[in-house]
């Protein structure tokens, strides 16, 4: 059967970004049945044994409670379940000395979901036929961004500076405040802190910068918070989650350890929740009030803070060291590579300079090794410059044992050495024979 597609239903039914790279994934570890491969290339959370025990205590009591019925067989209120949005309220006030009340929260299935609601309420085109944008205001930022619109014309990202230790072999990106446009065109502004697929912390004078800029024409800032404190905590740099005015800050508790349940949380003003929580009551009523049932008992019990400074947070800080330590030590000193600073998340991001060849082509080239990563490329959504970084770049997933990443990053740093080798025969003149 094939039927007619709308505009929209082609547009949603495209592989986008690296949901098209892990098809291919997929298919080179069936096809590969029997050859190891060292796969660096997931985003899905390793399970800790700690953190599994969390949360089957957590559905322990739940189960054993008198209003397991409630939770399991009723619908419940689109904004979410009552006791985790109080839950939260009650952590963020004392926490961050904040002053929130239940109508400044919302719960989605999913932070993806989050985003999809924001950019197509605040982005795409408006009734008098305006094109509203959504800015990315630092690429490159999460893929899953390229596909949340419903008007694909409505997204915009912005080139960064770079921030370049030569010596050190690292660097980091920046936004480009000369560059960056926020004005009456802009629906919305979005980005990660910490950043997936570099591990990039904004600081907060660049976030406070950002917001200041859309707050004259109202505009919301959502800022991606889905590997930042106080859960997971995945923020190797001191770093502090802003909030109020125009600021939407949304969290996510897959990288705690329940990516399974599908719990995003939104925290902003509540002009804008209120809007965001129709969209939802229109496309799936409510998240899974299971998940919401046991992060109620993990946050009230401060556990799933705690153990997301103790246990999630040292685990991957570790993998990054292993990460830098193996290539400072294998990576061929004439070849000019460069590791994103490890601010956050669980991914380290080599950018390969003057690359010979495409990021595509090296990710094939890694392959044949037995190396899985995943190229770069898909990370620059909405960005219309031609920038041949874009293509010069690996993202390298933690999620891997210490000895496969150690000998992933031996591997690679070997075929790097044999592209740029390659390249450089091939630039020399050709003997001259007589």
């Amino acid at each position: 059967m094939n039927p007619a597609l709308t505009h929209i239903g082609n547009e949603m039914s495209r592989l986008t970004g690296v949901r098209a790279i892990m098809k291919d994934i997929k298919e080179t570890l069936r096809a590969g049945a029997g050859q190891e491969f060292i796969n660096l290339s997931a985003g899905n959370p390793l399970i800790l044994p700690e953190v599994e025990q969390l949360w089957r205590r957590c559905a322990a009591d739940l189960l054993s409670s008198p209003e397991y019925g409630e939770v399991i067989c009723r619908y419940g209120d689109s904004q979410g379940y009552q006791p985790l949005i109080e839950a939260v309220v009650n952590d963020f006030n004392q926490r961050y000395g904040l002053n929130l009340s239940d109508r400044n929260i919302l719960i989605t299935p999913g932070s993806q979901s989050l985003y999809f609601y924001a950019a197509n309420v605040f982005g795409g085109y408006t009734s008098n036929g305006d094109l509203r944008k959504i800015v990315l205001p630092l690429s490159p930022d999460y893929t899953g961004y390229g596909g949340v619109t419903l008007v694909p014309d409505a997204l915009v990202s912005y080139k960064p500076a770079l921030d370049i230790d030569s010596d050190a072999h690292r660097f980091k990106y920046r936004p480009d405040f000369s560059q960056l446009e926020v004005n009456e065109e802009t629906g919305c502004v979005l980005f990660s802190r910490p950043c997936n697929p570099t591990g990039n912390v904004l600081t907060d004078d660049e976030v406070k910068k950002i917001a200041d800029l859309a707050a004259p024409y109202g505009i919301p800032v959502l800022i991606d918070s889905a590997y930042g404190p106080p859960f997971p905590a995945l923020n190797y740099t001191d770093m502090t989650p802003l909030f109020g005015g125009n600021i939407v800050h949304c969290m996510s508790l897959s990288k705690a350890g329940l990516p399974g349940e599908r719990i995003g949380i939104a925290i902003g003003d509540e002009s804008v929740i209120q809007v965001l929580e129709c969209f939802q009551t229109n496309m799936c009523i409510h998240s899974s009030r299971y998940g919401q049932a046991i992060a109620t008992r993990a946050i009230n019990s401060g556990a799933l803070a705690e153990i997301a400074t103790t246990i999630i947070r040292p685990f991957y800080q570790k993998k990054i060291a292993i990460v830098e330590t193996t290539l400072d030590q294998a990576m061929p000193a004439e070849v000019p590579w460069f590791l994103h600073r490890g601010e956050g998340a669980i991914f380290s991001w080599l950018w390969l300079k003057d690359l010979p060849i495409t990021d595509w082509e090296l990710y094939q080239q890694l392959k044949q090794v037995g190396v899985i990563v995943v190229p770069g490329s898909p990370f620059f959504p909405g960005l219309r410059e031609n920038w041949k970084h874009t293509q010069q770049c690996l993202r390298i997933s933690l999620t891997a044992s210490d000895q496969e990443i150690e000998t992933g990053m031996k591997r690679l740093a070997e075929v790097v050495k044999q592209v740029y080798g390659q390249s450089t025969i091939s630039n020399q003149p050709s003997a001259v024979v007589i």
